[in-house]
């Protein structure tokens, strides 16, 4: 980063520190209300309010319930910054003062708990911030920033729906496209990785069709429960016997249902199978082995019919652009001093963040945030405990702590994007 752009960062994150309060009070209330996809409209309306108070150009409505940001400020490039917003179906057991009590109506139209699992009530903090900060100091950067807000990422297409809704006949394509997760790290740390970040992701829905009946006459019968069982413990072995150990992949069997009463056999059984692999020829290897084992499920229990497998969503590997991933390290590194600017690993989670850059044709850079109080993980880490004492993303006990997070986040954002604008007087 050039002293130029060095003092830029300096006047733009002046106000960071009076401005924390607020945003901690913004991400308590976003915890405490979170919303499931394409629901978000208590999250969009204030993120929507937020924006046109800091002065951009403001799109609701984009891809349903995303929210668009355009800030024109001169000539120069444009800068698209991401977060999503959505939460889970997932009961929240932190025992924080601000828990969610939420419930939400699912897909199929189950009335379910709903908590921020996943960390999007900081994304959506994180890039409000950021937003307010650069639109607070325009006489230090021009161009055109382009924020998003985008509803559900979590398996639901989220991002594909906003660019089929013209998200980028909004401000023109960007010349980049930024985003950030957070992660169980420590709070403050910033992991970053070129090429490869993320997996590919598949999640199908199974049907096995069976042939109902009374539970005290079932040769009568095609049990499904008993194919679903079979079908779970045989798919455990397509990662440990049809992967070469030196592929990660992961098939895990999310959802089952099947029936409804004891003495009931029922007709379906419905599996939910989820996938991931960083190549797609890895990820094709487990469709092709999970149809290959139902399939054959069925046929040895006697099924009616063969049974019915779709494909729900389908996210690629989230890549990031080698270049500009590279050269935004070094950024950080140029404003975090302190040694907290780190290697991410390969993350088995996914993402639809890459379809932005994807669909734009210019480079995307994706990097992780960590939000954990710092000593508890390094301790666990050491000591061999992070996977079963560290809650998770997605886990009903993933808190994170405010501070350094919130500050950290909204920093990493600000500076991303102050990378790549230009600066008046700067030849």
């Amino acid at each position: 980063m050039g002293s130029v752009t060095s003092h830029a960062v300096e006047r733009v994150l002046a106000p960071l520190a009076a401005a924390l309060p607020g945003l901690e009070a913004l991400y308590v209330d976003f915890h405490r209300h979170p919303e499931l996809a394409f629901a978000e409209t208590r999250t969009a309306a204030e993120l929507a309010r937020r924006l046109e108070a800091d002065g951009f150009e403001v799109h609701p409505g984009v891809g349903r319930t995303g929210v668009v940001g355009v800030l024109r400020n001169g000539e120069g490039p444009t800068v698209m910054l991401r977060a999503d917003i959505d939460a889970l179906p997932v009961e929240e057991k932190t025992g924080l003062e601000y828990a969610s009590t939420a419930r939400g109506v699912d897909e199929s139209g189950n009335d379910v708990p709903v908590m921020h699992a996943c960390g999007h009530d900081m994304h959506a903090t994180w890039l409000s911030g950021a937003a307010s900060l650069l639109a607070a100091a325009r006489e230090d950067w021009s161009g055109t920033l382009l924020v998003v807000f985008q509803p559900a990422e979590e398996g639901n297409g989220g991002a594909s729906e906003m660019i089929a809704d013209g998200l980028f006949d909004l401000a023109g394509r960007p010349d980049v496209v930024f985003g950030q997760h957070l992660v169980p790290g420590p709070a403050g740390w910033v992991l970053t990785r070129p090429g490869v970040l993320m997996a590919a992701s598949d999640t199908l829905r199974i049907t096995l069709h069976g042939r109902g009946g009374h539970g005290s006459r079932p040769e009568t019968t095609v049990d499904p429960a008993v194919m679903a069982a079979s079908v779970v413990l045989k798919l455990q072995t397509v990662v440990s016997r049809e992967v070469a150990a030196t592929e990660p992949a992961v098939v895990t069997v999310g959802s089952l249902h099947v029936g409804s009463v004891g003495n009931v056999i029922a007709d379906d059984a419905v599996l939910e199978v989820n996938t991931r692999a960083f190549g797609d020829g890895v990820l094709l290897r487990l469709r092709a082995a999970i149809e290959r084992i139902v399939n054959a499920e069925a046929v040895g229990a006697n099924a009616p019919k063969p049974p019915t497998i779709e494909l729900l969503n389908s996210y690629p590997a989230t890549s990031n652009d080698e270049t500009a991933s590279d050269e935004l390290t070094e950024v950080f590194r140029g404003h975090f001093d302190d040694g907290t600017v780190l290697p991410a690993p390969l993350v088995t989670g996914s993402e639809d963040f890459g379809e932005f850059g994807a669909a734009a044709g210019v480079p995307s850079v994706f990097w992780l945030v960590g939000g954990l109080e710092p000593q508890e993980v390094i301790t666990a880490m050491t000591e061999g405990r992070f996977e079963s004492d560290i809650p998770s993303n997605h886990s009903p006990r993933f808190a994170p702590i405010l501070h350094p997070t919130l500050r950290a986040g909204v920093e990493t954002l600000v500076v991303a994007a102050l990378s790549r604008m230009s600066h008046p007087g700067v030849g």
